[in-house]
């Protein structure tokens, strides 16, 4: 017999134990937590809708009646080629009360001279330079201090926003009081630019944004995205605004949620981001997320686990689902392979090959099941699916050795610390204050 047909009578005559002993990681971490248990969670949510729907009514009226004034603040370093969109994106939102002010945090490039000319021509309201570069932070924390608004707006200068964007993403403040933090939909507009990008559009649609919708529905969402997230001010008055990253946006989501205030995610307000166009900068970006976890979940934010007055159990929830799904089952998937390889050597090539094809199956049921609660699908599905089968790839195995080496250069020797993404003596001032 050839591989085929013994591969044909493996998958016929296996057992319901032994299919389970061989494929359990499938079967309870990745099939039944991120596949059977979001769509129960996406269905209520979508049942619930219609109950919510007077309170969004509400809401829409109030803040169409107050009309607050809103301060949208975009940080950064070397941003010119992209401001000038960006400032065209926010001319075309259906809400117009804002100001818009851009910190340079001491760029080498054209920054500082369209964003002056911009000024001069009333396209952007405030335009302040650091000659001495201080960080993301310290710029988001300048632009909130000489912020006027009743609601502060982080963006990033390299993205673009549908015309309701910031309309949908504020207004979600009327709706609860304590609701301190909304975090938009991101999306990845240079998905036909390389197959690097359009798996992370994949990604972003299924991973991310799906996820996002159901953390919320449960209230344990956890990171408001720097790319477009809504804060009221005096929250981030309270809180003391943003503190050193990388890791920045999970950071003073974790900070809101400690001080007792709800975070929210709005999959109306959308986002298009540029991702990253290849492999090496995409595992670049990776490392520096997914060290944020071991350095503020584990170190900066442990408290969120320990019992005092201010405990939470929903933050309890979401530090132990999000510590135990990224972190410890990435090391756990490790010790399944060896036990695989070692415990069942002959089995091998068909175990891996069932797999791949339980995976693949996974992600075709996830990707056309889950387009049916996406608020906004303006790229056709179509074009997706091809790329699903490489998904087994990026999600599988190369997201996992980028996330592996994250958290031992974390874990062992705090590298975050030493990321060129913040200039050296902001880490140093963090490292020594263990921020």
């Amino acid at each position: 017999m050839n591989f085929i047909d013994d591969f044909i009578n493996f998958v016929q005559f296996i057992s319901f134990g032994k299919f389970f002993r061989y494929f359990y990681f499938f079967v309870i971490f990745e099939f039944l937590r991120f596949f059977l248990f979001e769509l129960f969670v996406l269905i209520l949510w979508r049942f619930t809708k219609k109950f919510r729907k007077d309170k969004i009514t509400k809401a829409h009226y109030e803040f169409w009646t107050r009309m607050p004034l809103v301060s949208i603040i975009v940080p950064g370093k070397n941003e010119g080629k992209h401001i000038f969109k960006l400032v065209q994106s926010l001319k075309q939102q259906t809400y117009q009360n804002f100001e818009l002010i851009i910190i340079d945090d001491g760029s080498d490039d054209e920054t500082e001279r369209i964003c002056r000319s911009l000024e001069r021509n009333g396209m952007i309201d405030l335009f302040v330079r650091n000659e001495v570069r201080g960080g993301k932070a310290s710029a988001a924390n300048l632009a909130l201090r000489l912020s006027k608004g009743e609601f502060v707006v982080h963006l990033d200068a390299d993205c673009s926003y549908d015309a309701d964007a910031m309309e949908n993403i504020v207004k979600l403040f009327y709706t609860d009081p304590l609701i301190g933090g909304v975090g938009g939909n991101v999306q990845v507009r240079n998905y036909k630019e390389s197959l690097v990008a359009t798996f992370q559009a994949i990604e972003y649609f299924d991973s991310i944004s799906i996820g996002r919708i159901s953390s919320s529905e449960l209230g344990i969402y956890r990171v408001i995205s720097g790319a477009f997230g809504a804060f009221r001010r005096d929250a981030l008055d309270k809180i003391g605004g943003w503190d050193v990253g990388p890791g920045l946006d999970g950071d003073i989501t974790v900070k809101l949620r400690k001080m007792g205030y709800k975070v929210k995610y709005e999959p109306s307000a959308i986002c298009k981001t540029a991702a990253p166009d290849t492999f090496r900068k995409l595992a670049k970006q990776r490392l520096r997320w997914d060290k944020s976890l071991v350095r503020f979940r584990l170190r900066k934010h442990i408290d969120v686990l320990l019992p005092s007055k201010n405990f939470s159990w929903l933050n309890f929830i979401s530090f132990i689902e999000n510590i135990f799904y990224n972190l410890i089952l990435n090391f756990k998937w490790y010790f399944y392979i060896v036990d695989i390889l070692f415990n069942f050597t002959s089995l091998l090539p068909f175990i891996l090959l069932t797999n791949l094809c339980l995976y693949t199956v996974n992600y075709f049921l996830k990707f056309i099941i889950f387009s049916a609660f996406r608020l906004s699908q303006k790229e056709p599905i179509a074009y997706f699916l091809p790329y699903l089968p490489g998904m087994v790839l990026y999600f599988g195995y190369f997201l996992r050795f980028v996330r592996t080496k994250a958290y031992l250069q974390e874990l062992i020797f705090k590298e975050s610390y030493n990321d060129p993404w913040n200039p050296p003596k902001s880490s140093a001032f963090a490292k020594k204050m263990r921020l």
